[in-house]
């Protein structure tokens, strides 16, 4: 691989024919999003717009509760849970404040956790959620509904957002397998 190809992120290969020149083709990266929470679909936005921006082909595989990814109704409520995250909740300008478990049970709380997961990202100047998710697509990643889970959720494709398309699960793992980076979110 040259320098300049590795920069890029692409891999080369060549033509049979001995003296051709080489052609690159972009790095593959497949993600199944199987989470709804926002503070776990960020991660799925900024390495999805970071390859993208490298000029990898990406491809998000949206099940169970990652189809609010792409779900129209859901979208744009996404929520933090205050309760099963063991880092929450972030830190606020340095500090460690830990919250007693029991206390993302009251009534509320994910509102919260949520409001301060927004700002904590607007304090580190990164982009909101509907800001990312217009980069992705932008940029050329491709969103897919998994096709067994619209019914599973009970969800219709007229819920799915522009720009996301339904696949099944033997296709997206026709892209995965020669995928140079595979995660499972």
């Amino acid at each position: 691989m040259t320098s300049a190809a590795q920069e890029a992120g692409t891999n080369v290969s060549t033509l049979e024919s001995p003296g051709a020149e080489a052609i690159p083709e972009p790095k593959k990266f497949a993600m199944v999003a199987s989470k709804g929470g926002l503070d776990e679909v960020y991660p799925i936005l900024i390495m999805g717009s970071t390859a993208a921006a490298l000029g990898w082909d990406v491809r998000v595989f949206c099940t169970f509760y990652g189809l609010d990814l792409v779900n129209k109704k859901r979208q744009k409520k996404l929520k933090v849970s205050a309760v099963g995250n063991a880092a929450s909740p972030p830190p606020i300008n340095g500090l460690e404040i830990k919250v007693p478990t029991i206390i993302g049970m009251l009534p509320g709380m994910n509102s919260v956790a949520t409001w301060m997961l927004k700002n904590w990202m607007k304090s580190s100047n990164i982009p909101t959620f509907e800001e990312l998710y217009d980069t992705c697509i932008e940029s050329g990643v491709q969103f897919y509904a998994c096709a067994t889970t619209l019914g599973v959720m009970n969800v219709d494709m007229d819920d799915i957002v522009e720009g996301a398309s339904c696949l099944g699960a033997t296709a997206f793992l026709d892209f995965a397998s020669e995928a140079d980076v595979a995660l499972f979110v």
